[in-house]
């Protein structure tokens, strides 16, 4: 298939209408829709913000290319827009975008026309094509430039390869030098395919050959052969998903988000030629040099504890939601011995079960990869058991001893996965001989014996006290202190809506109702959090309706559905209005969250469920409360950010 064949007339937008990154997108949605090519404008709206809140897909150089795949899409299509003024569009290098291609695949898009985007998205890295477009007044301009520039790129792409093939027969020691890599981005459509020809055209101005395997949407493309990595001078990886690395092990080696590589080719080429990447060693711990860019300790950190987290929430949600209706149905529908009750409740107890040794185990895998994984499930296991005289004893009922619980099962995660560190660096000089022992009987042997003696003596011991210290501490506050610390719990899923505050709350939160979900105190948590996420979208939703001059079309538009998104515990639908305008709208909803969540606490609202809004407040000890609760907190927060805004210029 020819980019010709994605490309359309139809689906051009010569001078663009809009002055922002919101009417720019509902600009070119609304004619998407227009032409057939999207079926449900709102919901594909929401998926090219859900990867625009990602990371931004204004690549820079004057380029953006949202871009999404799913159900909502019917044909796979490029729409082209151009601006001749420019918009922000929040862009890597903070420059206006003039050039805009919406990439569209449906879900079930096959390989030919994923081919097809990846090969216009490789295209956009030559300057003198980019200009031309820019230049360009007709829509047949365009697909004339993109057929011409497609048929010299195919002639060009050919002659590489047989002359690759030849050296490769030749196998003569004049061979250049070679590089290889791999990119890969979230959707694999674009950012992919753009890293992978900007790192070659870097590698050729340089005389060096660079071969880049691709991980996209189709798959693993230009997969490399263990001999080109042998004979390799050094990787680059230019990646936001995982990679297979042990069979880079020994080589100089240098790891970056995709950006980078479609932004910084030449840094990320002279690194390896320069030889200021480190030697990536599989068997070691990776230094921040070798192998990511530099984040920090905590950066560190909060990446493998995110691992585990993210591993572990559909167990809480699930398991959740699974017991807070158990309990509507022994409250109105049959009580404590009804059938239903019954097994409602224990599918949700199994599904808890699992939290603590899923969350240690993927905090482990993190760190260590996958020896790690075992140890980290089993040291996740005995965090959430109780150590007693001559043996242990699963925590379901008894709560006359404490396991180490959440924090502990956190432990347990980070300790399996620096002991598997500390072991691969151990044994790295073993002869080749025995390499085969270490995954099948080193790692798993010294690993579960390590992790079990120190949970067993150590961990647990100290974080079952520290457990107990903790919820003696919670259930003895008086009123006023349990409400400043709900309404510094709330204020906090605000900050940024999904991002480390706003995890940190709610881990806080489910942590304590996951160690005792029968808890009072837990489940006051578990309120404020609540309503505090449920703040921001609301109070967008109320702004937009009832002071109609301050939003624009498009967020008077967005701001109806925030109505359900609030209702149901969906923070996510206030992120368009926190990105157009965060000096108003993020300390109008954390003020309006920290007062929900003080009253929560002030009036004692217990809700025994980590997830659904409004949706569980039959659960509540008292419904009122907790609609009032959220009712005062959403209106504060309206008033404020909808008062404090400027009215829009018309």
């Amino acid at each position: 298939m020819r980019i010709k064949d994605i490309l359309s007339t139809e689906s051009m937008i010569m001078d663009l209408k809009a002055t922002t990154k919101e009417e720019a997108i509902k600009e070119m949605a609304d004619l998407e829709v227009a032409t057939g090519i999207v079926n449900n404008e709102d919901e594909f709206i929401k998926s090219i913000w859900a990867r625009e809140n990602e990371s931004t897909t204004g690549i820079g150089g004057g380029i953006a290319m949202p871009h999404a795949r799913n159900e909502y899409i019917n044909k796979a299509r490029v729409l082209f827009a151009k601006s001749s003024k420019g918009i922000d569009y929040n862009s890597l290098d903070n420059a206006p975008v003039n050039l805009f291609f919406m990439i569209t695949a449906p879900a079930g898009a096959d390989n030919t026309h994923l081919q097809a985007l990846a090969k216009l998205s490789g295209l956009l890295i030559d300057p003198n094509l980019v200009e031309a477009l820019k230049a360009a007044t007709k829509p047949e301009e365009v697909i004339d430039l993109f057929e011409k520039a497609e048929t010299a790129k195919d002639e060009a792409d050919a002659a590489a390869k047989a002359k690759h093939e030849a050296e490769k027969a030749a196998a003569s020691d004049s061979q250049k030098p070679l590089i290889v890599g791999v990119t890969a981005c979230i959707n694999g459509i674009a950012h992919t395919y753009m890293a992978q020809e900007a790192l070659i055209k870097a590698g050729e101005k340089r005389g060096i050959e660079v071969r880049i395997e691709t991980n996209g949407s189709e798959g693993v493309k230009d997969k490399l052969t263990p001999d080109e990595i042998k004979r390799s001078i050094g990787v680059v990886i230019a990646s936001d998903k995982k990679v297979d690395m042990p069979r880079f092990d020994g080589k100089r080696l240098t790891n970056h988000p995709v950006v980078d590589g479609i932004n910084k080719p030449d840094e990320l080429i002279d690194s390896i030629v320069n030889e200021t990447a480190g030697v990536y060693h599989s068997d070691a711990s990776e230094s921040e040099s070798a192998t990511e860019t530099k984040q920090g300790v905590w950066g560190s950190i909060y990446k493998n504890l995110m691992s585990g987290i993210s591993h572990m929430l559909p167990f809480v949600i699930g398991g959740g939601i699974l017991m807070a209706i158990s309990f509507i149905v022994e409250n109105y529908a049959g009580g404590p011995k009804s059938p239903a009750f019954i097994f409602l409740n224990s599918a949700g107890n199994l599904s808890f079960a699992f939290m603590v040794p899923i969350l240690a185990a993927y905090i482990a895998e993190s760190i260590g990869d996958l020896p790690a994984l075992m140890p980290g499930l089993v040291g996740g296991y005995m965090a959430s058991i109780v150590n007693v005289a001559g043996g242990v004893q699963v925590n379901v009922q008894s709560h006359a001893t404490s396991p180490a619980g959440f924090l502990g099962g956190i432990a347990a995660g980070f300790i399996a996965g620096y002991l598997m560190v500390g072991l691969k660096k151990l044994f790295s000089k073993l002869p080749k001989s025995v390499e085969g022992m270490k995954p099948m009987l080193i790692y798993p042997i010294l690993g579960l014996l390590l992790i079990a003696a120190i949970m067993f003596y150590i961990v647990n011991p100290i974080f079952s006290s520290l457990n107990l210290a903790i919820s003696h501490f919670l259930n003895g506050m008086g009123t006023a202190n349990l409400a400043v610390l709900t309404a510094v719990l709330a204020g906090m899923m605000s900050i940024d809506m999904g991002g480390p505050f706003n995890k940190a709350a709610y881990v806080f939160a489910s942590g304590a109702f996951a160690n005792d979900p029968h808890s009072a105190t837990a489940a006051v948590l578990m309120a404020s959090v609540m309503v505090g996420g449920m703040i921001p979208p609301f109070a967008t939703a109320i702004g937009t309706t009832f002071f109609k001059n301050k939003y624009t079309a498009d967020e008077r538009r967005a701001g109806v559905s925030n109505w359900i998104l609030g209702f149901s515990f969906i923070t996510e639908g206030a992120i368009p209005f926190a990105a157009a305008d965060p000096a108003h709208v993020i300390p109008s909803c954390v003020l309006g969250s920290a007062v929900s969540g003080a009253l929560v606490g002030l009036w004692h609202i217990q809700v025994p469920a980590p997830h659904g809004g409004l949706w569980v407040s039959p659960l509540a000890n008292n419904i009122g409360l907790y609609f009032a609760a959220t009712i005062i907190g959403s209106i504060v927060a309206a008033l404020v950010l909808s008062l404090w805004k400027k009215p829009v210029e018309k």
